[in-house]
């Protein structure tokens, strides 16, 4: 938990200086400026009357530092490493290794989903970067990286709160029916995947992700955006989305553990209560890191640069980028929730590792068992020799 809070300090450090630097630029003659999706630029026009985009210094700043061009690339990067194996595994682990399709083994999986769609499309994102925000894939799979990019956050998010409450209720109603939940967490996971697609939809229909920067020479993918489609309408969205698809499930997620943490307080066994809570906790504050570094900054900055986009000011684009690269470490964090919420999913893990395959666990596990049958008979065996010594005596 230290470790992680020095590299968000780490990282808000590096980005203070680029924010506090900004320098508005001024307007050329016969040019017209453009308030556009993360920089107040300058549109221009050349002798030949074709129209171009001019950043301000404080936007030239931020897309040519150290920030944009080594750091998030190499975040990515560690994401990428770390994120897609493991997230391949657990994938393969929930499909062909989990027998019984319990609701938190399908919310899982899809989580799992979720994010390896995401992180496969990394390569291209740390490509940007490296080569100086310079997009040079085009228009269409800029938008298809940003769709996922969005997609994935809001998709995680909902997916673990369903997962924080399907907990809950595990906890407050142990003995339930297993194969209609199943069929609820199925008919869930579908309306979810819809209202990512339609929500995200108009990120990939509406607006023109990549702009030509004359002054850089480079082709930006969606760091800055023409005026038009910007300011209210791009607020608006935003907003919608960071209330209706973050705060709502947030404020979801908390009272379910909330509620959780009352009931095992409540519970009569001694021996469970350690044992449930203990558990809790480690799940408790697993979800509440992943909230608070990966999806709170991202959503409350999201907001807030654009509304001061509105007013002509984007002096926090920096704190944005680099909140929303934090944001993909969930990608990380998931498969530790998984390893905390389902022993299957642990033990699975486990045999994966040792190279064990389904058949060879099966027989691992009618051995033990077997053995564990016999020993039980064996007492029973001596207990009843016992009574019917003590029966003869007597």
């Amino acid at each position: 938990m230290e470790k992680m809070s020095g590299v968000v300090l780490v990282v808000w450090l590096l980005a203070l200086p680029i924010c506090c630097d900004s320098k508005p630029g001024a307007s050329e003659r016969g040019c017209k400026p453009a308030s556009q999706r993360s920089f107040i630029g300058i549109q221009t026009n050349d002798s030949n009357c074709n129209s171009g985009f001019k950043v301000n210094e404080f936007a030239e700043s931020v897309l040519t530092s150290g920030l944009t061009t080594v750091f998030l690339p190499l975040v990515y990067i560690i994401v990428f490493i770390i994120g897609l194996p493991v997230n391949a595994m657990a994938l393969w682990v929930f499909i062909y290794r989990t027998k019984m399709k319990h609701p938190a083994a399908i919310y899982m999986a899809n989580l799992a989903l979720a994010d390896l769609l995401f992180i496969i499309w990394f390569p291209l994102k740390i490509s940007y970067h490296l080569n100086g925000n310079n997009w040079t894939y085009g228009e269409g799979l800029c938008k298809v990286l940003v769709v996922f990019f969005y997609g994935n956050m809001y998709c995680s998010i909902l997916f673990m709160t369903c997962l924080s409450v399907q907990r809950y209720w595990v906890v407050v109603n142990p003995i339930s029916q297993t194969r209609r939940k199943t069929h609820i967490a199925y008919g869930v996971s579908i309306f979810i995947w819809i209202m990512i697609i339609l929500g995200t939809m108009p990120l990939y229909l509406n607006i023109q992700q990549t702009v030509k920067i004359d002054n850089l020479d480079i082709t930006t993918c969606h760091d800055v955006l023409p005026e038009e489609q910007l300011a209210s309408s791009m607020f608006d969205y935003f907003l919608s989305l960071a209330i209706g698809v973050y705060f709502f499930p947030a404020l979801l997620t908390v009272t379910a553990y909330v509620l959780m943490i009352k009931t095992l307080k409540a519970s009569s066994n001694e021996d469970s209560i350690g044992k449930s809570r203990k558990r809790a906790i480690e799940l408790i504050i697993t979800v509440l890191i992943m909230y608070l570094v990966c999806f709170t900054p991202s959503n409350i900055i999201l907001v807030v640069h654009y509304s001061l986009l509105k007013h002509g000011n984007d002096n926090v684009y920096a704190f944005y980028i680099v909140s929303l690269c934090l944001s993909t470490i969930n990608s990380c964090i998931d498969p530790f929730v998984y390893y905390f919420v389902s022993k299957d999913f642990r033990d699975h893990v486990k045999n994966t590792l040792r190279c064990r395959s389904v058949r060879t666990v099966r027989s691992i596990q009618a051995s033990f068992a077997s053995k564990k049958q016999s020993k039980r008979s064996g007492s029973y065996t001596s207990a009843s020799k016992i009574t019917t010594t003590t029966t003869t005596n007597c």
